[in-house]
């Protein structure tokens, strides 16, 4: 329960009221708790994988950037929060593989071919690029979903694909932000409502769309996009 909603039953002057949202509290909290248990069940140990992006500094170099860091560091979190052992690696640029075991892959189509891979077994949603920008493109209407940074009038905000698949008998969770930023926005919506989409979707593939705006390396609000789609 969030101090939030403590704080309001405990104010509460009427003690029939009072006692009645306590009861509605408690029975919504165990029902997440349930559900997350469930899901903890679902998934065994968990490796976390983000793209080295060459850059140039005083050669050009294999670099993990600082959003790619951070959102490894929340999606550890976020594990370690349902019991969930995990590890890490590194997705070379031309990686075309997932580990074996349960994984989390945060890899867009541009950084390695494993990337460009999950996203074709996805029969929702895709990523394009299209005269230098990238979206995410519903596959049965063509509807495009881009990132507000590259609007004319640009925004501090972003967009990602989520998709959870499950290819012989293990879970492969992708994310792809049409920027690294966009990744670690995801992430922040996993956090938030991870239980609420299990509740929809259980332990079916499925993809989303993530929609975040930041400041500097900050997720300042998340909310779901589109989807889920289930497959």
């Amino acid at each position: 329960m969030s101090t939030e909603d403590f704080d309001s039953v405990r104010r509460d002057p009427d003690p029939i009221r009072r006692g009645k949202r306590a009861t509605e509290l408690l029975t919504t909290y165990q029902q997440r708790a349930t559900e997350l248990a469930r899901l903890r069940k679902a998934v065994g140990p968990v490796s976390i994988g983000v793209p080295y992006r060459y850059q140039t500094t005083d050669r050009e170099r294999p670099l993990i950037a600082a959003e790619d860091a951070e959102t490894a560091n929340q999606l550890e979190a976020l594990l370690t929060a349902l019991s969930l052992a995990t590890s890490r690696y590194q997705i070379e640029p031309d990686r075309t593989e997932p580990p074996a075991g349960d994984t989390i892959v945060v890899c867009g189509p541009k950084s390695a071919p494993i990337g460009a891979d999950l996203l074709s077994r996805d029969p929702a949603l895709a990523m394009i690029e299209d005269n230098g920008r990238w979206w995410i493109e519903q596959r049965e209407d063509s509807t495009r979903i881009g990132s507000p940074s590259d609007d004319a009038q640009p925004q501090s905000a972003d967009v990602a694909y989520v998709a959870r698949h499950m290819i012989d008998n293990r879970v492969i969770i992708h994310i792809a932000g049409i920027h690294g930023i966009g990744s670690l926005g995801a992430t922040h919506y996993l956090r938030a409502h991870l239980a609420d989409v299990f509740r929809q979707v259980g332990q079916q593939p499925m993809s989303l769309v993530a929609r975040a705006t930041y400041d500097g390396l900050t997720i300042t609000d998340s909310e779901l996009a589109a989807g889920p789609y289930v497959w």
